[in-house]
Parts: C-alpha cells; structure tokens; sequence
C-alpha cells in the first residue's frame, strides 16, 4: 500500500467535504463511517449531522458504540430507529435484500435532512465494496446518496491506515454487517432469527472471538471465525459451554465451518435460490 498516495486522497477527500457547507452522514459506527464521519467533522464542525439508525437488524452494542463517538467527539448526532420487518420486499430475503433496506434508510435521511436545511446526504461505501454484490448502492446511486469515500478512490486498508494516524479507536474494527446479512437468502427474516444470532454472536465476543459470523441454517448454527482463531475450538471446556449455549438459544444443532470466516459467504447461494425460484 502506498502511504503518500493515501495521504493524497485524503487532502483531497478534506477538500471535498469543504466544498459542501453541509451534510448528513449515515454512521453505523463502523470503519468505514468513523472515518468518514470523523473527516467531515473536521471539515464541517456543526454544519454536519450524523445520523444513526437503530433497529432489530443491528447489534444492540453497535448501535450504543455509534451514539458513543458521536458524543465523545461533540458531533451533531441523531438516532432513529426503523422497522424492516414491515417491509414485505425485506422479509422475504430476496437477493435484493439490501437494496429495500436501503431505500427506506436513505428516505428517513433525506427527509431529516429537508428538516434540516442540510442539502447533502452521504455514507461511507469505499472503493473495495464495489467489488462485492452490494445492490443497497443501486439503491444510493438512484437516491443521489453522495460517497465521498469512493469519489477519491479509498480502499478499506487505506482507511484503516488513515484512521490509526486520525487515531480512531476503530482503526482495527472487524468487519460488521447487519444480522439479517446471516440468514440465507430465500428464508424469511423474522425478529426470532435476528435475535437468535445477536446473542450467539455475543457469545463469541465475550469468549475472546475477533472476526466472525452465525449464519442461521434453521434448526442449524453455522459458525465462521478466521483461519487464526480456529485452533480455539481445540479447548473441549469451550466447545461445551458453546453448544450448550446456542442449544439454550434455540438452536438444534451447531455446526463449525472450516473454511472459516469468509465475507459474503451467502451471497454463493444466490444464483442456485434464483434457479429454484425463491428469488426474483
């Protein structure tokens, strides 16, 4: 990686949030939207406002880690919470999930930011996400919804090397999705599920876990973790306190993954669910 040609696109990334006079940001709290977030705010001050949404798909700790940098750094901060469970385009976990999803955030945002007098909207995609099926940016693209990250062409390993120098205590944050991203495509998404994997995935955290996901296979957990931390599940005394807790959860069965984790894993499913004609 070059660190004189990351240092470049962020001047120029500086530059860029300047010229606006105000903007709306989408801030999960994530790598990706810190830094952004953080970037803006240097740019900005008070004329920007970071909105957060919460809702049943998002980790609880997520949520609450959001709401804390914003206060810690004095930003302007909102949080509003959604319901996507009332979206039938949503629930039925089509491959274009993330795409309605998407829309109905960017609508809550952009009428928060009429309200406010606030005439740009943005979210932190950075230029390694295009690679990626991602149709919530379809749903961006068609809204207008800025991403100021690609515009200067930044990558995630530059944003992470950036955001260490800024000194952002994200700097080495997994990677995060929202839990729906855990059910496969063409199952319904239902609060029962989503809860499901918040607490199995809790209980990996709280076990010393760094990266990793519960996929929901039904009566069946499928757990990803990196290729450094497999060697973990060598210890009997966890693997039993593991299984007894994801039965106590609801789970049936719980099974390990060996090829790890692997971002976007679901997304291999989607032209064999297409062929069965679960998805549209």
């Amino acid at each position: 990686m070059d660190k004189d040609a990351a240092k470049f696109k962020k001047e120029k990334l500086a530059h860029n949030l300047k010229e606006l006079n105000s903007l709306l940001v989408a801030f999960s709290g994530g790598v990706d939207s810190t830094f952004l977030l953080a970037m803006a705010h240097e740019a900005l001050g008070q004329n920007l406002l970071a909105v957060t949404a919460g809702s049943v798909i998002h980790s609880v700790k997520e949520t609450e880690s959001a709401c804390d940098f914003a206060r810690e750094k004095g930003i302007r901060h909102m949080l509003i919470q959604l319901d996507e469970l009332s979206i039938p385009d949503f629930v039925s976990n089509t491959s274009e999930r993330c795409y309605h999803c998407k829309r109905n955030l960017f609508e809550f945002l952009f009428e928060i930011a009429g309200k406010k007098d606030i005439k740009h909207v943005a979210h932190g995609a950075n230029v390694d996400d295009l690679k990626d099926f991602r149709p919530g940016f379809r749903a961006a693209g068609e809204m207008e919804v800025m991403a100021p990250l690609v515009d200067v062409q930044l990558g995630k390993e530059e944003i992470r090397l950036l955001s260490k120098e800024m000194g952002l205590g994200t700097w080495d944050k997994p990677a995060m999705a929202c839990l729906a991203t855990r059910v496969p495509y063409g199952d319904l998404i239902t609060e029962e599920k989503v809860n499901m994997v918040e607490e199995a995935e809790t209980f990996l955290a709280n076990n010393g876990f760094r990266q990793f996901r519960v996929r929901h296979h039904g009566s069946v957990a499928r757990i990803e973790v990196e290729s450094s931390e497999i060697e973990k599940f060598t210890a009997t005394n966890l693997r039993q306190r593991l299984v007894d807790k994801f039965r106590q959860i609801g789970f049936l069965h719980v099974a390990f993954d060996l090829e790890g984790y692997v971002s976007g894993s679901m997304n291999r499913a989607i032209g064999d669910v297409r062929k069965e004609g679960t998805l549209e």
